[in-house]
């Protein structure tokens, strides 16, 4: 009994640590360019390039080839998941907004953003407030 109890107590720890990496936590990841919707609902045809970089910010891929063309693309994982990629392009003509297509994470964004102000890391709304 004195040479199983060691040998069994060395089962149990591994089963224990073993079982324990499934149930840890892992975080989703988020990856690009934050979109807010109430920003996004609001591109309209003929707004200027100035104005569409003042909503939504500016476009993570510069394409020196496409310099009338902003792509915003974001990825999302979760857990075991498979990567979800979305891409918002919009397209300009002279300086001015002519279309935009795509897709993007709006609940999503909003609920990172919300996680975010939590560490400081956005600013938070009573000093968006105090801002204006």
């Amino acid at each position: 009994m004195r040479k199983l109890l060691p040998k069994l107590c060395l089962i149990v720890l591994t089963l224990v640590f073993i079982s324990g990496c499934n149930m840890l936590y892992r975080q989703p990841v988020f990856q690009g360019t934050l979109l807010d919707k109430a920003n996004v609902d609001q591109l309209k045809e003929g707004l200027s390039q100035q104005e569409v970089y003042q909503l939504i910010g500016t476009p993570p891929i510069a394409d020196p080839f496409h310099q009338s063309r902003w792509d915003y693309t974001a990825t999302q994982r979760h857990r075991y998941s498979k990567m979800e990629v979305k891409t918002m392009t919009l397209f300009f003509e002279n300086g001015n907004l002519t279309k935009w297509e795509g897709e993007y994470f709006p609940e999503q964004d909003l609920e990172l953003a919300k996680e975010m102000r939590k560490f400081g890391n956005l600013p938070k709304d009573k000093d968006k407030k105090q801002r204006r």
